[in-house]
This record gives structure tokens, sequence and C-alpha cells, in this order.
């Protein structure tokens, strides 16, 4: 009888988890693919992780894989390779070939465009015209390169970081031994 009891109670935990592990499933979104107008007007909602191919004029949903598109959004945790006029994203792992390149927390990998914008921390290469890093940890080659915080290697005409020890007095001085290379480590 004890044997009986306790398999019940284990064949009852067993289906208590299967629907437990189903219904998380409903929440826990991913698809292959998504072709995006907008955000709000696209074949998977933003919600959806798309693991594989986005085709966007705008879109925004948390991606791993190529996306391709006019204006590319990547929020939460993303990854791969965005290529499009406007990219941006909440935190990103990959390389980013655009116009216009935002990235809000992190950025990791290549940055490749007209101005690169990073808000939080960046580590690896930004490569463009205007390159602005708050926490910049690699290399930014560009004609305008400012990080709040550097770690790493700056080439280009104006290159600014500011915990360097020769901008302490920026705007009043500038430091002109530095107007082509600028490192801080």
């Amino acid at each position: 009888m004890v044997k009986a009891t306790h398999s019940l109670v284990m064949k009852t935990k067993l289906v208590n988890a299967l629907l437990f592990a189903s219904a998380a499933g409903i929440y826990a979104q991913n698809a292959p693919i998504q072709l995006s107008l907008t955000p709000d007007i696209a074949v998977q909602p933003r919600t959806t992780i798309i693991d594989g191919l986005s085709l966007n004029i705008w879109g925004e949903n948390p991606q791993h894989g190529l996306t391709l598109g006019i204006v590319n959004g990547s929020t939460g945790d993303s990854a791969g390779f965005s290529w499009g006029i406007v990219n941006y994203d909440d935190s990103y792992h990959g390389v980013q070939w655009g116009v216009v390149n935002v990235s809000k927390q992190e950025f990791v990998g290549w940055q490749r465009g007209l101005v690169n914008f990073d808000q939080g921390t960046f580590t690896g290469f930004q490569s463009g015209l205007v390159n602005v890093a708050e926490d910049a940890r690699g290399f930014q080659l560009g004609f305008v390169n400012y990080a709040q915080r550097l770690n790493g290697l700056q080439i280009g005409i104006v290159n600014a970081a500011m915990n360097n020890p020769w901008f302490n007095e920026f705007p009043d001085k500038l430091a002109t031994a530095f107007p082509i290379v600028n490192w801080s480590f």
C-alpha cells in the first residue's frame, strides 16, 4: 500500500511539473523568423525572442541571429549581426553595421557606422566618424573619439578620454600631445 501511495504521489508530481513547464512555455516564446513593418505590425510580437532571421522596416525584439532592416531594435540581452541604417539595443554581443548604432547598457563586439554611441560599457572595436562611449574598453578608430572612461586606445583627429590625466583641466587646457593617438590603461 505504501508503494502504491508513493507511486501515485510521484506520478502526481510529474504531471504537475509537466503542466507547469507547458504553461511556462506559453510565456517564453521563441521563433526562427521575424518580418516587421513596425514593432506592433509584425509576424511575431515584440516580446518573442527571434533565434534566426529578422527582416525589418522597423523591428524591435530580443534576438539571436541575423537582423537586416532599416531600423533594428534589439531588446533585452541580444546577440548576432545587425545590419541597418539605425541599430539600437539594450545589451548586445556581436556585430552592428549601420549609419547610427546606439547601445544603452552594454555592447561587446564591433560597431561600424558613421556614429556609434554607447551609454554604458563598450568592449571591443568601434569604427566610425564619431565614436562615443561612457566606459570604453578596447579600440576606437574614427574622426572624433570620446570616452568618459577609457581602458584602451583611440586613433583619430580628435581623441578625448576624460579619465586620462592629460584632460584634468579640460576644457581650459587640451592635451595637444595627443591629437592623433590617445590611450589609457
